[in-house]
């Protein structure tokens, strides 16, 4: 049976970004073994990540016990403002002692946009060691989500076949907004996450974050579910309170 979710509410965007960066040093150093965190695009995440990076929190992450992986990923170079990857270059990767062999981006140049997919299919294989997942054996250690206005998460947008996808681990999509060509974890992979958290503020985002918390069917994000914990951080003004 899933648990019920975890919510946590914080006064704005920036004591989300301290509080989530507190939780998750917590849990990286609960052991020793490697982990691997599943990245997210979006505005309050890159607080997240630019906080990682000052001095204050990047001594006390164990960066080579740490593995980097992308959940989404725009259809465009890794030099271009879009790429969620050169956002998270910009905002920590750059400033961090992360092994480079422990990053491990979507590719986006030399491969087609399927190709894209495939190839990062394989890399989520290869570093699971194995072709089919394990309900007691999780992918991600943790998977940092966003809330898009319209309800997707990830790039799993609404009337979109990725919806569906029971077997692969990686698809193609078609977004509704440009750079519309995007390449997405479906939710079996997302699923395979000890704990799965939502990074949500803003007053724009209040009425979705209350549709998706209720389950609204018709929300990718009511869809996204894990075999382990589900985190909503929140800032008071998405939260309602």
């Amino acid at each position: 049976m899933r648990s019920a979710p975890h919510v946590d509410v914080e006064t704005d965007a920036d004591a989300v970004a301290r509080h989530v960066a507190d939780w998750l040093i917590e849990r990286l150093n609960r052991s020793t073994a490697p982990f691997a965190l599943n990245l997210s695009g979006g505005s309050t995440p890159k607080r997240l990540y630019g906080l990682l990076a000052d001095p204050l929190y990047r001594n006390r992450v164990p960066w080579t016990r740490l593995h980097l992986f992308f959940g989404d990923e725009r259809f465009v170079p890794p030099d271009d403002p879009e790429s969620n990857y050169h956002m998270v270059l910009e905002a920590m990767l750059a400033h961090v002692p992360i092994p480079s062999e422990h990053v491990h981006p979507i590719p986006t140049v030399g491969v087609s946009h399927a190709g894209a997919a495939a190839t990062y299919e394989h890399t989520l294989k290869s570093f699971y060691g194995a072709q089919t997942l394990d309900p007691l054996r999780p992918l991600f250690d943790v998977t940092l989500l966003g809330l898009g206005p319209d309800g997707h998460t990830a790039s799993l947008f609404p009337g979109t076949a990725a919806l569906d996808e029971k077997v692969a681990w990686v698809v193609p999509v078609t977004g509704p907004t440009p750079p519309r060509q995007r390449i997405t974890l479906t939710y079996p992979t997302l699923a395979s996450s000890r704990a799965i958290a939502f990074l949500v503020t803003g007053i724009e985002k209040r009425a979705i974050v209350a549709r998706v918390r209720q389950g609204d069917p018709t929300l990718p994000a009511s869809h996204v579910w894990s075999a382990g914990e589900i985190w909503w951080f929140l800032d008071r003004a998405a939260a309602g309170v």
